[in-house]
């Protein structure tokens, strides 16, 4: 399974973005999904993730109340809507599916990854 990621671009201070994330071909199974980002020169870290049935979230300390992950099994799409963007989430962030009910913040946990969307706020 490949994962698509899009949706990253360059914004000012305070704007919104809408990342999406879509597999290659349907999972054999039930997938939980995550969002994960890269910033220069920092190891890649966990932002948010959603369970297969989209009812249990869970987000970083640092985006909550801003970042909302959310899933479309219909379409088979997750989606990060991150509001009141600051410089600081400058990152590359990636997708990933686990093969598994429920997500989690690490990044081994996953199967699964996409190739990556850069965001890049500046002040």
């Amino acid at each position: 399974v490949q994962l698509q990621a899009s949706g990253g671009g360059s914004v000012q201070t305070g704007d919104s973005l809408t990342l999406s994330c879509a597999p290659s071909r349907r999972p054999s199974s039930n997938n939980a999904m995550g969002w994960f980002r890269q910033a220069p020169g920092k190891e890649r870290d966990f932002v948010a993730s959603i369970s297969w049935r989209g009812e249990t979230t869970q987000y970083v300390d640092s985006v909550k109340g801003r970042f909302t992950i959310s899933r479309d099994n219909t379409k088979n799409t997750v989606y990060l809507r991150m509001d009141r963007l600051k410089p600081e989430d400058t990152a590359v962030y990636y997708c990933a599916a686990a093969r598994r009910a429920y997500g989690s913040t690490y990044g081994n946990d996953y199967n699964y990854w996409g190739q990556g969307t850069l965001v890049t706020v500046s002040s």
